[in-house]
C-alpha cells in the first residue's frame, strides 16, 4: 500500500503539472481569442481594444472547460514521463509499489479536477460567456438592444387554426423577446407555401405575433408592405425563452430546473439533459484520460524514449474526445438517450485503460 507521504508527493506533483498547463493554455487562448476579436469586431462602431480584451477574458473559462480532457491527458503524460526520467517510478516499483498504487493519486487528482470544473468553472463560464455575448450584441446594435445571440436563431414551427407557420430570425432581444430581421413562412393545407413575410421586428405577445415594418410576398402577386401585422399563435413568451436558451450559458445547478420547465412546455429538453449528463460524466472522463496517459507512459524506460508511443496516447485521447462529441450530437438530436450518450464513451475508455494496464502490469 502506498504511503501517505509518497501519495501526497505524487498528488501534489500532478496538481502542479495541471496548473502549469492551465496557465499555458490560459495565455495561449487569450492571445488567440483577442486576435480573433480584433479581426471580427474591429469594424463595429463601439469597438475598443479594452472591450475586446475584456470579451476575451470572459470567454476563457468556457473555452478552457472544453479543453479540460486534453489538459488532463497532457498533464498525466508529462508527470509520468518526468517521474520515469528521474527513475522515481523505478524506485517505487523496487519497494513493491505497483502501477495501480502510484496512479491512484493522479486519478484522484483528475477526479477532483472534474468536480472543480463542475462546481466552480462551469457557473463562472456560464455567467462570463453570457456577459461577453451581451457586450458584442450591444456593439452590434448600437447599445439600443441586447440580443441573446448574434447568429441566426433555430427555426421553429407553430400550428394554429390558420395553418402551419415556420419562423426564423437573425437575433432576439432579452428585454421584450423581439425577433430581429425575422422571417415567417405560412403554408397551405397541402403543405405548399402560402405567404413569405419578412419583418424588421416581431414581438411575441399573449396570443399573437406582432410584426412591425415588413413585407408580405405571395406567389404571383406584387409584394405588400405593412407597418403592423398580427399573426395568431399558441406560443407563450416563456416557451420562446426555453427554446432559445443555450445550455452552455446555464450553470450546472440550474440545469435540472431548466429541463423540468422545458418539458412542461412540451419542448424536448435533450440538449439541456445532454449537457447535464456530460458535466456529471466529466470527472470520470478525466480519470479515463489519465489511464490512457498511463498506458503510453509507464513503459518508456524499458523500450527507450518512444515518441511514437506518446503520440499514440495523444491520438487515443483525441479519438475518445471526438467520439464523445459525436455521440453527444446524437444525444442532442434525441437518437440516443442523453445518459447513455454521455456515459458509454467514458465507460469504454475506462475499460480500455484498465484492461491495458492489467495486461502490461499484471500479465
Amino acid at each position: 500500500m502506498i504511503g501517505l507521504t509518497l501519495g501526497r508527493y505524487f498528488f501534489m506533483l500532478y496538481l502542479k503539472t495541471v496548473c502549469c498547463f492551465l496557465l499555458g493554455v490560459f495565455i495561449l487562448v487569450l492571445l488567440i481569442d483577442f486576435t480573433e476579436n480584433f479581426s471580427k469586431l474591429a469594424l463595429l462602431p463601439h469597438y475598443t481594444a479594452k472591450g475586446a480584451f475584456l470579451i476575451s477574458l470572459l470567454r476563457i473559462p468556457l473555452i478552457i472547460q472544453q479543453l479540460f480532457p486534453f489538459i488532463t491527458l497532457f498533464s498525466a503524460i508529462t508527470m509520468l514521463i518526468s517521474l520515469n526520467k528521474r527513475l522515481e517510478l523505478v524506485i517505487a516499483r523496487s519497494i513493491g509499489i505497483s502501477a495501480w498504487q502510484f496512479l491512484t493519486p493522479a486519478c484522484f487528482g483528475a477526479f477532483l479536477f472534474g468536480l472543480f470544473s463542475i462546481l466552480f468553472i462551469n457557473p463562472l463560464a456560464a455567467w462570463s460567456s453570457s456577459q461577453a455575448e451581451k457586450i458584442v450584441a450591444a456593439w452590434r446594435n448600437n447599445n439600443t438592444q441586447i440580443s441573446i445571440s448574434n447568429t441566426r436563431i433555430p427555426w421553429l414551427t407553430q400550428h394554429t387554426n390558420l395553418g402551419r407557420t415556420t419562423i426564423g430570425a437573425k437575433s432576439i432581444t432579452h428585454k421584450d423577446l423581439s425577433l430581429i430581421d425575422a422571417t415567417f413562412v405560412q403554408y397551405n393545407e397541402n403543405a405548399t407555401v402560402k405567404n413569405w413575410i419578412n419583418t424588421k421586428k416581431a414581438m411575441l405577445t399573449d396570443g399573437a405575433w406582432l410584426l412591425i415594418n415588413g413585407t408580405i410576398y405571395k406567389i404571383g402577386q406584387t409584394p405588400e408592405k405593412f407597418s403592423e401585422l398580427r399573426i395568431k399563435t399558441h406560443l407563450k413568451p416563456e416557451f420562446l425563452t426555453e427554446y432559445l436558451a443555450d445550455p452552455v450559458t446555464i450553470p450546472f445547478y440550474k440545469l435540472p430546473k431548466k429541463i423540468a420547465v422545458a418539458r412542461s412546455f412540451g419542448y424536448s429538453a435533450n440538449k439541456f439533459d445532454m449537457h447535464l449528463q456530460s458535466l456529471i460524466a466529466l470527472p470520470m472522463l478525466l480519470v479515463a484520460m489519465t489511464l490512457i496517459a498511463a498506458t503510453v507512459s509507464l513503459k518508456i524506460p524499458r523500450f527507450g524514449q518512444s515518441k511514437t508511443l506518446i503520440l499514440g496516447g495523444v491520438i487515443a485521447g483525441f479519438i475518445l474526445y471526438v467520439i464523445s462529441m459525436l455521440v453527444r450530437s446524437f444525444g442532442n438530436a434525441g437518437y440516443i438517450p442523453p445518459i447513455i450518450a454521455a456515459w458509454v464513451p467514458v465507460i469504454v475508455a475506462l475499460f480500455f485503460g484498465i484492461s491495458f494496464l492489467l495486461y502490461t502490469e499484471d500479465g
